[in-house]
């Protein structure tokens, strides 16, 4: 993906990336209240799962591993898929500081905690990240049926948002959560069915669009960051559309993704509340 997008050169893509927790890592992640895992249920389907607590609810442990004083919750499609050491990937982000800290490597439940040990550490720059800071927390409602399409409401939420979290895998190299954002509406909800967006220039390293080079299989998560409504999490398929003359219709973008929904949920519950900065 990097050759074919011209970035191809020495110091870019895995040649940032460590193994052991830096110190500054460290005193980052007792910072933080929102986690974002990744991770395939039973079936093999990928789900992107938001967890978050007070200040201190993440912190290391050792050179590699990472927990978190939660665990998923009952109703969220990666409950109980880390009783037992599996691929994961997680994404701590601080919104008000534009700041982000992806940990990948081996997840497993302990005593109602989530141990992360860890096999790829990295940051990533501040790009398409909107400042909030958070400002509450509240019930964010009741469950929705789980659903093979999206809702005409759910799909008004998806045209009105500026960020979303993917999670992409590829055999043999694990699963990895990362952040899209943009203005609000850069996502293009077709139909019930269809997704699309633009890709917009990053870091160059492509630990997303090379996993859905070898393994479409991905899962998009949607924060109300309002609290006012559940998240939204859908599995399904995405693909990278190259056509220089459909990425020209969105300034800034290098390339369109599709995504085809298989599965789309609901998980409410205790969510916090984010204010614009």
């Amino acid at each position: 993906m990097q050759r074919r997008s011209g970035y191809d050169r020495a110091g870019l893509g895995s040649a940032g990336m460590g193994v052991r927790l830096p110190e500054v890592a460290r005193r980052f992640l007792t910072e933080q209240r929102l986690l974002m895992i990744g991770g395939a249920d039973a079936g093999g389907a990928l789900w992107a799962s938001p967890l978050h607590g007070p200040p201190g609810f993440l912190h290391a442990e050792g050179e590699r591993d990472v927990l978190a004083e939660t665990v998923p919750a009952a109703g969220d499609p990666l409950e109980g898929v880390f009783t037992t050491p599996n691929p994961i990937g997680a994404l701590v982000l601080e919104p008000a500081g534009r700041r982000r800290m992806r940990v990948n490597g081996t997840g497993h439940e302990q005593g109602g905690r989530l141990v992360i040990t860890a096999d790829q550490v990295f940051a990533n720059c501040p790009k398409h990240i909107t400042r909030r800071e958070v400002h509450g927390e509240v019930d964010s409602g009741s469950p929705a049926p789980a659903a093979d399409r999206l809702s005409a409401e759910q799909l008004r939420f998806v045209a009105a948002a500026d960020t979303f979290f993917i999670a992409s895998s590829a055999e043999g190299h694990g699963v990895d959560v990362s952040h899209r954002g943009g203005e609000p509406g850069f996502v293009l909800a077709h139909d019930g069915m269809t997704l699309s967006w633009p890709e917009y220039r990053g870091n160059a390293m492509y630990m997303t669009l090379g996993n859905l080079h070898v393994q479409p299989r991905c899962g998009l998560t949607f924060v109300d960051w309002t609290g006012a409504r559940p998240a939204l999490r859908l599995t399904g398929r995405a693909s990278v559309d190259w056509d220089p003359g459909r990425a020209a219709d969105h300034p800034g973008a290098e390339r369109m993704i599709d995504f085809v929904v298989d599965r789309v949920v609901e998980t409410p519950g205790p969510a916090l509340v984010w204010r614009s900065l």
